[in-house]
């Protein structure tokens, strides 16, 4: 297991999804086939980066619907875990909810091992290690916000060095409770990767978390390089695109499925910051989200550009170039955003913990908070998703169209 401790602090955020709907079952795909359709390996240089490293030593978690370790693309990948909702397993290997499938789905495009090495799902970092950190979107007695902010802090104090969040608001905004949680991660040296979210999905605009400051904000193209009309939002928040169509991946149950959005996009680029942490290990976490941006291949004449962001991520750039060193996080500071944005008369602002085993005497002290107009409080608007599964639920996923493909038991 890798640790760095930040020598900045970068912001990370957590948000709300929208609900994709599933779709109709396909013909039978052998494991071989479903390696084939990963054109992504080779697209974005990350079959290359792996004459560099593979991402040994370390640790993604993924915050999701829970993992199926014993999948056979997964064996061994999952290597601790736990349940913040309370319905799952200690662990965080049952899958939860009606979209019980997308944590497996995520997980195994960041660090699937590839059924017998040659076929199946293979992630993008291969040897990386994952944390399960099972949640609910809907039932228990825990909210969705509580649950990600225990999350985020269980991932952090477990050794994460990046974090997976394949979900999002339709909404900039997000709760108080968020912040400490995330800039708890950051104090800590973890990078925070996020989905944009998907515009065929309603989400026409990015959202929380992707819209926090620090996080590394993940958008969708098609296999030909552009801008998904339906796999990716936009906004001046984007930081890199990854492949967000036609992609594969696997599911509970040793399937697979065929599927669309940026729940996809999001683990590949996951996978690929990961490969980067192996490759410098000594390198804190706003040099390694710098190193993301800056070797992706620019996609527009502007850069960064508000649907392309910096352009499509280039995994063999990541680990291969010159890159000079950055003292901040490019991406900003969630830190410097409470301060500026949290502030009520009368309410301290307390600066987030720091890393594990820190007593509280070397904690930084309250900035007390000025007063600001009235009005200028961000309001949460009310969880909703939409998709085939209705309204009601607090928090919805990332992911698009969804076709199952059954694998054969024997072969």
């Amino acid at each position: 297991m890798l640790r760095r401790r930040a020598l900045g602090r970068g912001a990370l955020l957590v948000a709300l999804l929208v609900a994709i709907p599933l779709g109709t079952p396909v013909p039978v795909a052998y494991a071989d086939q479903v390696r084939d359709r990963q054109y992504w390996i080779a697209d974005y240089g990350i079959d290359r980066a792996w004459g560099i490293t593979r991402g040994a030593g370390v640790r993604i978690a993924i915050i999701d619907t829970g993992i199926d370790g014993s999948h056979q693309d997964l064996l061994g990948a999952v290597v601790a875990g736990t349940d913040v909702s309370g319905l799952g397993s200690a662990d965080g290997q049952t899958p939860l909810g009606s979209d019980r499938r997308h944590g497996t789905m995520v997980a195994s495009l960041a660090a699937g091992r590839g059924n017998n090495g040659t076929d199946g799902v293979i992630g993008s970092a291969p040897e990386a290690q994952l944390l399960s950190v099972s949640m609910s979107f809907s039932g228990g007695d825990v909210s969705p916000d509580d649950q990600i902010a225990t999350a985020v802090r269980w991932a952090v104090d477990n050794g994460a060095d990046v974090i997976s969040l394949s979900l999002t608001r339709n909404t900039r905004d997000w709760p108080e409770s968020w912040d400490r949680a995330f800039s708890y991660a950051a104090a800590n040296d973890v990078v925070v990767v996020a989905a944009a979210g998907n515009r065929g999905s309603g989400t026409v605009a990015v959202g929380a978390p992707a819209t926090m400051p620090g996080v590394l904000t993940v958008g969708g193209v098609t296999r030909e390089g552009l801008a998904s009309d339906t796999a990716s939002s936009q906004g001046i928040t984007i930081g890199v695109m990854a492949p967000g169509e036609g992609l594969v991946g696997a599911v509970p149950g040793g399937n697979y499925v065929s599927w669309s959005g940026t729940s996809g996009a999001t683990p590949v680029v996951a996978g690929i910051v990961a490969l980067v942490r192996a490759a410098y290990p000594n390198l804190d976490a706003a040099n390694v989200i710098n190193r993301v941006l800056v070797t992706a291949r620019p996609a527009s004449d502007t850069t960064p550009d508000p649907l392309y962001g910096y352009g499509l991520v280039d995994a063999y750039a990541a680990v291969t170039a010159d890159v000079p060193l950055v003292s901040a996080n490019p991406l900003g500071s969630i830190d410097d955003w409470i301060v500026l944005h949290r502030r009520q008369e009368g309410n301290p602002i307390v600066v987030p913990l720091g890393p594990p085993g820190t007593s509280a005497d070397e904690q930084a002290q309250p900035v007390m908070a000025e007063p600001v107009a009235a009005g200028t409080e961000l309001d949460i608007v009310p969880y909703a998703i939409t998709g085939l599964f209705g309204l009601g639920f607090l928090v919805a996923l990332t992911s698009g169209l969804v076709l199952v493909l059954q694998r054969p038991r024997n072969r």
